[in-house]
């Protein structure tokens, strides 16, 4: 089990600000590709992920980085400054 947190326009999309989700997904991708499966709102949500960022436990980490041992995944656009 794994708590997936989201932000800003990812969370208006998905309708959560997070979820604990069941997944045997090795990567942030992976989870990405099962999460995006689900429904259409998923699909909107994840649809460019080149306009997403990803933290493992509070850490920046690359949509390839291993979700061995991670126990919050947290998904959110691109930050800028102001």
């Amino acid at each position: 089990m794994i708590e997936v947190l989201y932000f800003a326009w990812v969370r208006e999309r998905i309708g959560l600000a997070r979820e604990t989700v069941e997944t045997s997904a090795a990567t942030p991708a992976a989870l990405v590709a099962e999460l995006a499966a689900r429904e259409p709102r998923y699909a909107a949500a994840f649809a460019d992920t080149s306009a997403l960022r990803v933290a493992l436990d509070q850490t920046l980490a690359s949509f390839d980085a291993p979700l061995a041992g991670v126990r919050e995944v947290a998904f959110f656009p691109p930050m800028t400054g102001g």
